[in-house]
């Protein structure tokens, strides 16, 4: 097979196990199988590919180690990673390639009618990048291997009217531990996420003290998350954990603090102060300052006179 230029898209659950030499799934909108189980490795010749369906692995043994941040971690415990459809996704590296692991794989159609369907896009490390991964404890990974054995001893069985609730529920419960571990991870990570911490505030702090980049609004979370190489969605939860604001209130948060400066230490007007910030209309700007502070921008002024 040639490399392709144009993305390939996978469509189906199907024709993902016929490029992964795997036998026809039991179910055209589910599967689950162990990465050992894989014959034929064509689907990394694919130079970009799309999944239109969601898929969740973890994979281990992989060969070497990978960069997170300024630091390299290796993979002796296994990872777990998110993929949610129409994600556009690169080949896979030979020595990225895991020696084991397990995955699970579903159409957004199997969630229709649950609650899930909804839920699923709250939680945003489907979003993230392959770097930014889930890297699971050992008591971890065997939490969440039962969890994924559970969902494959009711894939294998007989289907039934509770298959299908028996398995969503498994799968729910799994994007809950899952979001319960990536919390551990920002902890437990937290030299990297400060590094990435110091970069947004000095990105953010330049950006403030240039009055011709104000001038021309605030800038979009998913400028700032590419400038920092990271996911807009990882910065979002990675610096709720820590700050418990998203980018959004965090970069709220600092033009909150450059208008109590100009407030303060300048003559300008509030509708001079909102157009130095990037407002176009004044009344915007009011409202965003009282919500965060309670105080229009007129009574903070008089506060200090």
């Amino acid at each position: 097979m040639k490399k392709q230029n144009a993305p390939y898209i996978i469509n189906s659950i199907s024709e993902q196990h016929r490029f992964l030499g795997l036998p026809k799934p039991k179910h055209p909108m589910i599967s689950v199988f162990s990465l050992e189980s894989i014959s034929n490795k064509e689907l990394n010749l694919l130079e970009h590919f799309i999944l239109n369906f969601y898929c969740i692995a973890i994979k281990k043994n992989f060969a070497g180690k990978i960069k997170y941040g300024q630091h390299y971690y290796d993979y002796d415990e296994g990872i777990m990673s998110f993929i949610s459809p129409n994600q556009l996704l690169s080949h896979i590296q030979t020595d990225d390639v895991p020696a084991a692991g397990i995955c699970l794989v579903f159409h957004p159609d199997f969630l229709m009618g649950y609650d899930l369907a909804k839920k699923i896009k709250n939680y945003g490390f489907f979003s993230y990048e392959l770097t930014e991964a889930l890297h699971l404890s050992e008591q971890e990974e065997t939490i969440v291997e039962n969890i994924l054995r559970n969902i494959e001893t009711e894939y294998q069985s007989n289907i039934d009217n509770f298959s299908q609730d028996v398995i969503i529920a498994q799968i729910e419960l799994l994007l809950q531990y899952s979001n319960r571990f990536y919390n551990r991870q920002f902890i437990t990570r937290k030299p990297a996420n400060e590094e990435i911490l110091i970069r947004l505030e000095n990105l953010l702090n330049n950006y403030f003290n240039d009055e011709k980049m104000l001038v021309s609004g605030l800038p979009p979370v998913q400028q700032i998350a590419e400038q920092l190489n990271v996911s807009a969605n990882y910065l979002s939860d990675m610096l709720r954990s820590i700050t418990g604001q998203t980018t959004q209130q965090h970069i709220h948060s600092k033009l909150i603090e450059k208008a109590k400066e100009l407030l303060t230490t300048t003559s300008l007007s509030v509708s001079e102060i909102a157009y130095q910030l990037g407002f176009e209309y004044p009344q915007s700007f009011n409202k965003l300052f009282k919500k965060k502070t309670n105080l229009t921008p007129i009574e903070f002024k008089q506060s200090f006179n």
